[in-house]
């Protein structure tokens, strides 16, 4: 063979295209283990040089996964976290992860860059909405994503419905009898995209509305996620002559504020003060607070699993829709 051999040549050596080739060397994850090593054989008999990290690659068989969320703002994420990496067992894939800051506390809430240094074969995006740039940039990548906690129509995700959850908190605050009810949820900075939060508020109110209960704006409080800032809205919440006899907080570390508050405030729970949380923590059971169970782990699990078919056989997206449920403790 006259001159350095190309990856045409590796092709015919191997039989197989020159997409494949490549796909071998730079996103090994995509084809099977016998044609990954027939590429390297040809291209060790070829002598052919492919970029030096493309080649290790493959001989390790790997493929990297990016999992960007906001880590640091929600402990909830982690559990989905351990879901995806129980997914990924003992496939030869390597996960890397990135943090952004919560949507809730951004003033540009969308995700609007990628902040990825290194190559990637699949993205999982967790609780951050995409900006229709970077949604651009993906499909022209052909960049294998899917989405948790949130939807866009070009991409495979994994979500429950958040209205519903608080449906079912309303139907069972008024299954035991109040007739007064607040709700304590978390803050955000842009009206840009519909939060977690608020669609757990419309479908509290709308369950409340359907039965002739009205949840004035008076009875709903909006504050940071951490338990301190929680606590003192609760507090003043609670304070208020026609205070609430239940209160629904959009996650546990709300709830947990909120049963703070009604300790200060010499408020029996629940007595005096009915509280469900929202995704079933450990902070939750070890309260012993009424709340609703989102399927953290699953969730992670399901886009692995998403992922990977993706990986190796492309579609249409796909849409998983995960069912949560009502735990009933001690708090309501």
């Amino acid at each position: 063979m006259a001159g350095r051999p190309t990856i045409y040549d590796v092709a015919t050596a191997a039989g197989v295209s020159i997409s494949t080739v490549s796909l071998a060397l730079n996103t090994p994850a995509r084809v099977s283990q016998a044609t990954r090593l027939k590429v390297l054989a040809a291209t060790d008999a070829l002598g052919f040089v492919p970029k030096q990290d493309a080649v290790a690659k493959a001989r390790r068989g790997v493929g990297r996964i990016g999992v960007i969320a906001p880590f640091t703002s929600y402990p909830s994420i982690a559990r989905r976290l351990n879901g995806i990496l129980r997914a990924v067992g003992h496939r030869p894939l390597e996960v890397v992860v990135f943090d952004q800051e919560s949507a809730a506390q951004s003033s540009s809430p969308l995700l609007a860059s990628l902040p990825i240094t290194g190559r990637l074969d699949g993205l999982i995006v967790v609780s951050l909405s995409l900006d229709e740039a970077v949604a651009d940039r993906l499909t022209d990548l052909r960049l294998p994503t899917v989405l948790i906690d949130v939807r866009h129509s070009r991409f495979d995700s994994v979500h429950t419905d958040d209205a519903a959850g608080g449906r079912l908190v309303a139907e069972h605050l008024i299954s035991r009898g109040h007739r007064e009810f607040g709700f304590l949820g978390e803050a955000q900075r842009s009206d840009a995209y519909v939060s977690p939060s608020q669609q757990r508020l419309a479908g509290y109110r709308a369950a409340l509305a359907e039965v002739g209960h009205v949840l004035t704006d008076g009875n709903i409080r909006l504050t940071g996620h951490g338990l301190a800032t929680a606590c003192a809205a609760a507090k003043e919440l609670l304070s208020a002559a026609d205070r609430p006899s239940a209160v629904f907080a959009a996650n546990d570390t709300l709830a947990a504020g909120t049963l703070r508050a009604a300790r200060d405030l010499d408020l029996a729970v629940p007595g005096d003060l009915a509280v469900v949380g929202f995704d079933d923590s450990e902070l939750a059971e070890a309260l012993g607070l009424t709340t609703v169970r989102q399927p953290l782990e699953e969730s992670g699990r399901a886009a692995m699993e998403l992922l990977i078919r993706r990986l190796q056989q492309p579609g249409t997206a796909r849409e998983v829709v995960l069912r949560l449920q009502l735990v009933p403790r001690g708090t309501s």
